[in-house]
């Protein structure tokens, strides 16, 4: 019997946990098992095991695979649900193994720079030294960026320190929580601090703006946040509560490709919690008009 943790407790998430929610944990878990932060002995080993519990779960088929047979899906041991058989030759060596299918490899991936799904890996890592196939590759090391939302909109630079080396990392303009930018002797990823007045989905952004009770009923000029400058927004009499607003290319530019997403405001109509004897008059007059 396996006994390796399950994987969802390794997560802290349930079984019916969505691929957000999956990241979400993943993201904070990995922060701090993070060998380069936790010096604990047990850091990386609990790092890798976030790791491979996130890579499984984040797979529709591997994470239904184990749904269905546990740690067994995975394991040659147990008959290898999912297994793909390669073979091939590599100089004067031969070669038979098993790795789960869906494009090859170790259902997950690399930990600590051995692929456990690749002989040649397997090989370098026991017997040490360079591998005779001459197809093993190391991790590369990893560093992690803080950065402010608005940042991550409009791009920034960040110097790192590699092997006694001042290095310039510039982040794009759109990046998102987890944007890895890879280098050749290094990568980076990228944590987004959230942000009070906005919202990201995607490449749009979601803001409440707060207006009397009477601009929404009299309409008027409206001056409402974008992540530049505010602009000017005309609301129309009788606008009911919580109307959204849909602001064309005020969103976050894509990482990809020109172009940027929307801002959505929705309106908020604000009430006052006290009122002064005039003002209450008009009200029951106004009432008594409407009647």
């Amino acid at each position: 019997m396996s006994t390796k943790r399950d994987y969802y407790e390794i997560l802290g998430v349930g079984k019916t946990a969505a691929k957000d929610e999956i990241k979400r944990a993943y993201r904070k878990k990995a922060l701090e098992y993070h060998p380069d932060r936790n010096k604990a002995a047990d850091a990386e080993e609990k790092f890798k095991e976030v790791t491979e519990a996130y890579e499984v779960l984040l797979d529709d088929q591997k994470r239904q695979m184990y749904d269905q047979f546990g740690h067994a899906a995975f394991d040659p041991r147990s008959g290898g649900y999912g297994g793909v058989k390669n073979a091939g030759r590599a100089g004067p060596f031969t070669y038979t193994y098993y790795s789960n299918g869906g494009g090859g490899g170790s259902p997950f991936g690399d930990f600590g720079g051995v692929d456990f799904g690749d002989p040649f890996q397997i090989f370098e890592q026991f017997f040490g030294g360079t591998s005779p196939f001459g197809r093993a590759q190391r991790a590369k090391p990893h560093y992690s960026l803080s950065i402010s939302f608005i940042e991550a909109v409009k791009g920034a630079e960040r110097t790192i320190v590699h092997q006694g080396t001042q290095h310039t990392v510039k982040i794009p303009p759109g990046a998102s929580d987890g944007t890895r930018i890879r280098f050749n002797e290094f990568d980076v990823s990228i944590n987004v601090a959230p942000d009070e007045r906005f919202k990201r989905d995607g490449d749009d952004l979601f803001t409440d703006v707060e207006i009397p009770f009477t601009a929404a009923a009299l309409g008027g000029d409206l001056a409402v946040p974008t992540v530049d400058e505010p602009v000017k927004l005309r609301v129309r009499p009788g606008t009911q509560p919580n109307t959204m607003i849909r602001l064309r290319e005020r969103g976050v530019p894509h990482l990809r490709g020109g172009g940027r997403g929307d801002l959505y405001i929705r309106l908020v109509i604000t009430i006052p919690k006290t009122l002064s004897r005039e003002q209450k008059q008009l009200l029951q007059e106004f009432e008594r008009v409407q009647l």
